[in-house]
């Protein structure tokens, strides 16, 4: 019967990535493939071509796009410099500079570390109960003393390190 059903041709909607890349590089050349595949600008040491070009083209870019065809030595200094920003939204000594953050998250860890230490001292002074009376350091004495008289774990234990004819630790 599928003989008899007439054939459509069906084409596939266009990728949504690729339209989503187009409305947001706007009127600027895709000059490669970039990171992931994406039409996306990013200064990356990684990555240092990026597929599109930094600015939109104007009438000025594409003046000084048409004479860098040419012979270079014809081109300026500031023509140069031009066309690189263009191109480019910075250089790379730009871009890997330091920014100073190290500052901003040093002194955030610092100010997270006292607030943990305030917190501590306050579920110490306030939150916790006081420890029990066996924990002084005489009750753990007579604790020791009375499981040495009991001979607690003669073999291999305590009462195995403790000589019972001097009363001292062997």
């Amino acid at each position: 019967m599928s003989f008899l059903l007439p054939r459509i041709r069906v084409t596939p909607p266009p990728l949504a990535r690729a339209i989503y890349g187009r409305c947001r590089i706007g009127c600027r050349d895709v000059v490669g493939h970039g990171k992931n595949g994406m039409a996306s600008y990013q200064d990356d040491a990684h990555f240092p071509f990026p597929s599109v070009r930094f600015k939109e083209n104007t009438r000025d870019i594409a003046a000084l796009r048409q004479k860098e065809k040419g012979d270079w030595k014809m081109l300026s200094c500031e023509e140069k410099k031009a066309l690189y920003r263009a191109s480019f939204c910075q250089t790379f000594a730009e871009f890997q500079a330091p920014t100073g953050s190290w500052k901003f998250v040093t002194g955030w860890v610092l100010l997270m570390t006292s607030f943990g230490f305030w917190a501590l001292m306050f579920y110490h002074h306030f939150v916790n109960e006081p420890l029990p009376e066996s924990y002084s350091e005489a009750s753990r004495k007579a604790q020791l003393r009375r499981m040495l008289e009991l001979h607690v774990n003669p073999i291999d234990g305590l009462s195995s390190h403790w000589d019972h004819d001097k009363d001292q630790w062997k």
